[in-house]
């Protein structure tokens, strides 16, 4: 075995977990996970059967990945952070042929307590505040606060906020890495410098 595993982890049979990985005190791997190299499950994390998650991911305490939720490289999953996969769920009707996919892209981050409401894609580099609910798409670079999720502003890849308009065009530089972040039609894309 090539991945660490706390003596009170459950890892069922099946589970695909990457080299370098690290599963923590009470975590639950289902068996049909597939679980990238490199990433660290902290205390309380549950993994559900049909979920893929990529390279590099930190999924922080109390966090469950319920089936039908993707995520790519390089995703941060806040503490105590929420996905669900039911969009009406009842206690007496069942609907587990009704679970909608939820996709976090490359790079994006979920703030700690915020609640991710299944059948949205997070796009890649987003960044969603501590405590936001979202319920629609999140465009790739995009910082999104509140209940319900408002885009306010657009991070770097860096993971810090950009000197740029919600809308509209515009150009700017990230102060750490050099990068230029140019915005065309609301859409925002890292361009060759």
């Amino acid at each position: 075995m090539d991945y660490q595993v706390h003596p009170s982890a459950i890892v069922d049979e099946g589970a695909e977990i990457g080299a370098g990985s690290r599963v923590w005190h009470f975590v639950h791997v289902c068996g049909g996970a597939r679980v990238g190299k490199n990433v660290s499950m902290g205390q309380n994390v549950f993994i559900g059967n049909k979920v893929t998650i990529g390279d590099n991911c930190k999924i922080q305490n109390n966090v469950s990945v319920y089936d039908n939720v993707y995520l790519e490289e390089g995703v941060f999953c806040g503490p105590s952070m929420v996905f669900t996969n039911v969009y009406n769920p009842r206690s007496l009707i069942e609907r587990k042929n009704e679970y909608r996919d939820t996709r976090v892209k490359k790079g994006a981050t979920l703030g700690a307590n915020c609640t991710i409401v299944c059948g949205v894609t997070i796009g890649a580099y987003s960044f969603v505040g501590a405590g936001a609910v979202v319920n629609k798409d999140v465009p790739d670079y995009a910082l999104v606060v509140g209940v319900p999720g408002k885009q306010i502003g657009w991070m770097s890849e860096f993971g810090e906020q950009l000197d740029l308009p919600v809308k509209g065009d515009g150009e700017t530089r990230c102060q750490h890495t050099g990068a230029v972040y140019r915005l065309t039609n609301g859409a925002l894309a890292k361009v060759d410098a």
